[in-house]
């Protein structure tokens, strides 16, 4: 099962995917990044490219209550460290918890009964609905799931409903009544450095969708300044600040229910460079003493480091990571009552070239009747290219068919 664009294109709607929010990151730190010489399997300080003695690294890991380790979500090299990494510090502490960002509070009895040994993999994908609500190929992860299983360590779903962080998204934090949060206290607001990365990111989320030509990521700082006024850049970090919000409450929930275990976070590097995301939310909740750890590419490593990027990054093979060619549609979509609703529509992308429109309910995808974001993607993903795929929608309480004709070629 490999990650679908619509499932991507889902979650960046909520909010800008970890990945690309890494890369901007990565990108805004080269012009001070130090002098090195980076050699893989080299763990190196990230404010002077120096070496590290891996020994008194791992000894010094063992003894913090929080581990977080970042990731590019479709990087298999950065995966087969993170499980390097479980691995070596479980045999220092065995006494360890593995929190995963990939799911839900939702799925915590899915997990639990997983770590137990209760259910197969393929019970395990179905119930936690991996492909919808996360939707990477979960061969990327399972040997981190195995892992934990072979050595009945529990496992946490630090995630939140995505309805919460697209509302949030929509109407902004304040917005919400105390019924409607979740349980999860107030944010503690954003650095100055958070907010100039998340402006970044915003202007190319905006350019994405064909709202902003003009502007590009990196230009014009009086652009980027207009758009930080908008109203809808500051739900966009409100809506951050919630799912990093979200992670570290429960990360400190476990924490304070086991102050000896280690609780190693795998999590999205967005959510954990320079200090700022979870790392922030923790320190506001009285844990401060985390160790964020991340993996560069070999090919990228020297680029990659900056002053207070981690506290350590471990260089790994740069490997492309090549998922086959696939059908898009082009909409970020969420699961509604009656259908799966369309929450934007993509420039230039096959859903508008069909005429879709946000706002619109999908009830069936070539025949069949599509209730959930999962059950659409897979209709999706059985599309070959150069074949045309027969919709039906409800559009403001009327039934509409819409016929979206795929390329000759998904390259």
């Amino acid at each position: 099962m490999k990650i679908s664009a619509v499932n991507f294109l889902t979650r960046l709607c909520f909010i800008a995917s970890c990945c690309a929010l890494g890369s901007f990151q990565a990108a805004a730190a080269d012009d001070g990044a130090p002098q090195c010489t980076a050699q893989v399997a080299q763990w190196l300080d990230p404010a002077s490219g120096a070496e590290l003695a891996p020994r008194k690294l791992f000894d010094r890991l063992a003894s913090k209550p929080i581990v977080l380790l970042g990731e590019a979500h479709d990087n298999r090299a950065h995966h087969r460290w993170q499980h390097d990494m479980l691995a070596a510090l479980h045999s220092r502490n065995a006494n360890l918890m593995l929190g995963l960002e990939m799911l839900p509070r939702q799925a915590q009895p899915t997990l639990d009964d997983w770590s137990q040994g209760e259910l197969d993999e393929a019970t395990f994908l179905e119930q936690s609905k991996w492909n919808e609500v996360w939707g990477f190929d979960p061969d990327l992860y399972l040997p981190l799931l195995y892992f934990a299983r072979m050595n009945r360590l529990p496992v946490l779903a630090l995630n939140i409903d995505r309805k919460l962080v697209a509302k949030v998204g929509a109407e902004g934090w304040q917005a919400l009544d105390s019924s409607e949060r979740m349980g999860l206290s107030d944010p503690a607001p954003a650095s100055a450095d958070y907010r100039r990365r998340l402006g970044e990111l915003y202007a190319y989320k905006l350019q994405l969708r064909g709202h902003s030509e003009d502007i590009v990521a990196g230009t014009g700082d009086q652009d980027l300044q207009a758009i930080m006024q908008s109203e809808g850049f500051a739900n966009f970090v409100d809506a951050q600040l919630t799912w990093d919000r979200a992670m570290a409450e429960a990360l400190a929930a476990a924490h304070l229910r086991d102050p000896e275990a280690l609780i190693v976070g795998i999590i999205g590097r967005g959510h954990l460079e320079y200090g700022n995301g979870i790392p922030h939310q923790l320190a506001d909740l009285g844990i401060d003493d985390v160790e964020v750890l991340l993996p560069v590419d070999a090919d990228d490593a020297c680029a990659a480091l900056a002053d207070k990027v981690a506290d350590a990054v471990f260089v790994v093979e740069t490997e492309e990571y090549r998922d086959e060619p696939r059908p898009r549609l082009g909409i970020m979509i969420e699961t509604a009552e009656n259908g799966v609703r369309v929450m934007e529509v993509i420039a230039d992308s096959v859903a508008e070239r069909a005429g879709m429109l946000a706002g619109d309910i999908i009830q069936q995808a070539a025949g069949f009747a599509v209730g959930t974001t999962g059950e659409l993607i897979e209709v999706v993903q059985r599309q070959a290219a150069g074949t045309w795929l027969p919709l039906k929608v409800l559009r403001e309480d009327k039934n509409q068919e819409l016929i979206a004709r795929f390329p000759q070629s998904f390259e």
